[in-house]
């Protein structure tokens, strides 16, 4: 009986020292006495590896042991991404990279690094190699000045493990030391029960609007560093989204307007590339990137990019291409089109703009230069041309013909 106590009593110690390892932990980097990087969490880790005649799956807890390598981790400085690079056990590394548009953060990188000669973690491993896996579609982010909040369990593939975050709370390019009280809410606590309730000054996550024919018209821009005006847009934003939605259960297609009263921008521009971010009540953000080629003096379209946290959504949508050619023009010149067009992405997106005019490189005085015209445009103005000269020659023949036949009438009355 004494032995099945002490036995229970191990039980139950070992029980809550397994609870203390997966409790949150807080991480920040600091330069100086400033904080610009903040993260309160718990994780957890599932890892797939191979014994001598099998394989195996484990699942490893971020402990509270996890420490902040200082060495590694960096604030932003000389255009270099802001680093949080966390150590924990004999050789385990989870880092985050971050990127921002000047209105919004997000999570550029998510990088998990494990030994697997730790036998604790990794018990009759067939190998002892250090293994690096990493992800760049993550789909954490937020408005710069506020706190990504995310309480529900978050499930991200990295490689061949999978990283799961909850308990979140996270903020990168910090103006202080503290969290901002302002919270961006991820859309799994808005929709949960988990999460407790909103506080003052907290915003969630904006339903889909309702589309309603043809978007509005935006007009948008983007300075320098001078302030000076360096991309100019107007243009017309419709989404062609498909997504599984949770109220109705399946996956829809839906259409949805980009609204320029609530849609900030952002953006850079240098000598050969520039980039316009479109962010729509802290749950769309659009991005476009233009590519100027400086042998040919010819700039495209060369990348777009969607972020979505819709509250029908059944978790983040994000998708990506940059190796497209849209707009194609002459650097000094903007690139007009006023006709629809349907710009594919993937197979989940694409993008309908309408009465667009945009130019990406050597705007001055804040306005569009000469237009060239898209193909659409052109073939619509040959139309009315073509039909005009169509109906010219056919009252010529028509006149012709009266005149010939008015003629030979009055050859017929002659007096004999």
């Amino acid at each position: 009986m004494m032995k099945l106590s002490h036995a229970f009593a191990a039980l139950i110690i070992a029980w809550f020292s397994v609870l203390g390892s997966i409790q949150a932990v807080t991480l920040e980097v600091k330069e100086g006495n400033s904080t610009c990087i903040k993260a309160e969490l718990s994780a957890s880790f599932s890892i797939t590896y191979n014994t001598s005649n099998s394989t195996r799956t484990v699942s490893v807890p971020l402990p509270d042991s996890t420490t902040v390598d200082t060495g590694s981790s960096s604030c932003e400085a000389d255009g270099s991404s802001p680093w949080l690079v966390a150590v924990f056990g004999s050789g385990h590394t989870l880092r985050l990279s971050f990127t921002t548009n000047g209105s919004i953060y997000s999570v550029a990188n998510l990088t998990l690094q494990y030994n697997l000669s730790d036998s604790s973690f990794f018990p009759g491993a067939n190998s002892s190699d250090v293994v690096t896996v990493a992800s760049s579609s993550v789909g954490i982010w937020a408005p710069i000045n506020s706190t990504y909040r995310c309480f529900s369990p978050s499930t991200f593939k990295v490689g061949e493990a999978t990283v799961t975050f909850s308990d979140m709370k996270l903020e990168a390019y910090m103006p202080g030391n503290d969290l901002s009280p302002t919270e961006s809410v991820c859309m799994a606590d808005k929709a949960g029960t988990t999460a407790p309730p909103a506080t003052a000054g907290t915003t969630t996550v904006a339903p889909a609007p309702t589309p309603a024919g043809k978007p509005e018209q935006g007009t948008y821009s983007v300075n320098n560093t001078n302030g000076t005006v360096c991309l100019l847009a107007q243009m017309g934003l419709q989404l062609n989204v498909s997504y599984f939605s949770r109220s109705q259960n399946k996956t829809i297609q839906a259409l949805v307007n980009l609204v320029p009263n609530v849609t900030n921008p952002s953006g850079s521009c240098n000598m050969t590339s520039a980039t316009l971010t479109l962010t729509e009540a802290n749950a769309t953000m659009l991005s476009f990137s233009f590519t100027l080629n400086t042998t040919n003096n010819k700039y495209h379209l060369s990348a777009i990019t969607l972020q979505a946290n819709w509250s029908d959504m059944a978790g983040t949508f994000s998708v990506g291409n940059n190796s497209l050619d849209y707009m194609r023009s002459t650097l000094g010149l903007s690139y007009m089109c006023n006709a629809e067009q349907i710009l594919e992405v993937g197979p989940t997106f694409s993008l309908n703009t309408f009465r667009l005019q945009v130019q990406p490189f050597q705007v001055t005085t804040n306005q569009f230069a000469t237009a060239e015209e898209c193909q659409m445009d052109q073939d619509q103005m040959l139309i009315p041309i073509v039909v005009g000269a169509a109906l010219a020659g056919l009252v010529l023949i028509i006149l012709i013909a009266y005149l010939i036949g008015r003629r030979r009438s009055h050859a017929g009355y002659q007096t004999i």
